[in-house]
């Protein structure tokens, strides 16, 4: 089912895939997109200089599946984030709605539609963002189960500290590329799902987190980021937390935040400020800073893990 724009046309999706040696996995992708029930999509793809074969595969899906409907460009060969960052900046790249795309994972049949769908309720003019929990698949595609939940609602005191959900499920409308276009490609976001939670939800958007998979998602050694589900991804964060990883990313977020100027609502310039204070304290100071911030993480144990780093100033 083709879900209607605002227009009463069918919803024009742009995907947006970003590749580098992407041979193993990415016929399974491009099947699966092929697959999906709101077939109205536009492939833009961005390569950062592959040396397998992943341009032919692409050429080849091209020629049998409309080759106007796919287009190959070179990426900036910076990393992953700045390649789909560059990506959504690209002046060829038109849409209603716009899907970031992984090169290893797989769409379930509904990934598009149940987003466009969610998104067609949205007004045109607020950004809004659709994101999934994940069914986790080994790099055979066996099902290892599904990605955590997030319990708690999504909110711009949850984005100062952690991205919702992986890119790889979120498809998101032309006022949310609006913002991540007036951002620009250069920002030193930690990660480009991370950068686009905080617009949407900086800027008074609408969040949805579809607790139905949408994606699965590769778990190998090869994958850009793996989940954050179980013991090893808890003690991996605890440590980006602890040992000043997450500072950096802080940094660098709160001065691309700021250069946002009037974009951001004023509540969350407002607490934007608070979480800078907090960050310049120390011990109690700033746990009491801490809970003026209002911010929290999606687990329990990981708030524990937040207000201990803020109380060492790590964050």
């Amino acid at each position: 089912m083709d879900y209607m724009s605002a227009s009463r046309r069918p919803a024009r999706v742009a995907i947006l895939l970003a590749t580098c040696n992407g041979v193993p996995h990415l016929a399974e992708q491009l099947a699966s997109i092929a697959a999906q029930r709101h077939r109205d999509w536009t492939l833009y793809v961005s390569d950062d200089g592959s040396a397998d074969a992943t341009g032919e595969l692409v050429a080849d899906f091209a020629q049998r599946h409309d080759g106007a409907r796919v287009h190959l460009g070179d990426g900036p060969c910076r990393g992953f984030v700045a390649n789909y960052l560059s990506l959504t900046c690209r002046a060829d790249v038109e849409g209603d709605c716009f899907a970031f795309c992984d090169q290893d994972d797989i769409w379930e049949a509904d990934h598009l539609s149940r987003a466009v769908g969610w998104l067609a309720g949205v007004d045109a003019g607020v950004p809004a963002l659709h994101c999934s929990r994940t069914r986790l698949i080994d790099a055979r595609g066996r099902v290892l189960g599904l990605s955590a939940p997030c319990p708690r609602p999504p909110s711009f005191a949850n984005a100062l500290v952690q991205s919702l959900a992986g890119a790889n499920t979120m498809v998101f409308n032309r006022a949310a590329l609006e913002l991540l276009r007036r951002a620009g490609p250069a920002v030193a976001a930690a990660s480009h799902d991370w950068w686009l939670y905080l617009l949407v939800t900086g800027a008074n958007g609408r969040v949805r987190y579809d607790p139905e998979p949408t994606v699965r998602y590769r778990q190998h050694t090869d994958n850009a980021q793996g989940t954050n589900r179980g013991v090893r991804a808890r003690a991996r964060r605890c440590a980006e937390l602890l040992g000043g990883r997450m500072r950096g990313w802080n940094d660098a977020h709160c001065a691309a935040l700021d250069a946002l100027g009037d974009a951001l609502a004023p509540e969350h310039r407002a607490r934007l400020a608070r979480f800078r204070r907090l960050r310049a304290q120390r011990g109690l100071a700033a746990l009491r800073a801490f809970r003026e911030a209002g911010l929290y993480r999606q687990k329990g144990i990981d708030n524990v893990a937040l207000m201990l780093a803020a109380a060492l100033g790590r964050l």
